[in-house]
C-alpha cells in the first residue's frame, strides 16, 4: 500500500524520479531505445562517452552556483516579516549575503530574488537545498546497483521499490532509504558522476 508523497520531506520526494534518471545512459537501457530511426543502427559508444564526458564539464562552477542560490534561500527565511520588508535593496542584500560566504564580485548571481520563485512559493521555501540533498541520494542509491554488476537486480530493486517508491511517509525518510541502502548515503558518488573527485 502507498502512502503517496504528502508529509515526505522534499528531498524524498524528488529522490524517486532523480533516480531514474541514471539509467538514461546505460548500455542495457540504451540498447532499447536509442536507435537510428531509419537504419536502427545503435548510438555508438564513442558518442555516449561524449555525451558522459560533456555532463560534467563546468560542475565545479554550477555546483557552487546551486549552493550559493540555496544559501540566498536560507538567509532570506532568518530573516522576521518586518526585517525582510526593510530590505530597500535587493541586489545588494543579495551580494551581502553571498559575499560574506566567498562569492567573488565579479561573477553575477544567477538566481535573483525577485524572479527565483523557489524561495517563497512552491513548497520549497527555505528548503531550495532539498535538491542538491536528493542528488547525494539519488547517485549514491544508484550507485548500489552499480556495485552489484546488474543495474536491474532484483533484490536491490525490491529494497528500492518497498522503501522509496512504495513507502511515501510511513517512516521517517532517513530510515527508508537506510533500510533500502543498507548504509547512510554518503556524498562520493555525486562527487564521481559530476567529476568532482
Amino acid at each position: 500500500m502507498s502512502s503517496g508523497t504528502s508529509g515526505s520531506p522534499r528531498d524524498f520526494v524528488e529522490l524517486p524520479s532523480q533516480f531514474m534518471e541514471h539509467y538514461a545512459t546505460e548500455p542495457e537501457v540504451l540498447a532499447v531505445y536509442a536507435k537510428h530511426v531509419q537504419t536502427e543502427e545503435l548510438i555508438p559508444a564513442e558518442l555516449v562517452e561524449k555525451v558522459r564526458a560533456a555532463a560534467t564539464h563546468n560542475q565545479g562552477f554550477k555546483t557552487t552556483e546551486f549552493i550559493a542560490a540555496s544559501l540566498l534561500d536560507l538567509k532570506w527565511h532568518e530573516l522576521t516579516p518586518k526585517q525582510s520588508a526593510a530590505v530597500e535593496d535587493v541586489v545588494r542584500y543579495e551580494n551581502d549575503v553571498l559575499a560574506a560566504y566567498g562569492k567573488p564580485e565579479m561573477i553575477e548571481t544567477r538566481y535573483r530574488s525577485p524572479y527565483f520563485a523557489h524561495i517563497f512559493s512552491g513548497g520549497y521555501s527555505a528548503g531550495y537545498y532539498a535538491y542538491l540533498w536528493a542528488e547525494i541520494l539519488d547517485a549514491d542509491g544508484f550507485t548500489a546497483f552499480k556495485e552489484t554488476g546488474d543495474i536491474f537486480d532484483p533484490v536491490l530493486a525490491k529494497r528500492l521499490r518497498e522503501n522509496i517508491y512504495e513507502a511515501g511517509a510511513v517512516q521517517d525518510a532517513d530510515v527508508l532509504y537506510r533500510q533500502f541502502r543498507g548504509q547512510e548515503p554518503t556524498i562520493e558518488p555525486l562527487l564521481k558522476i559530476r567529476g568532482l573527485n
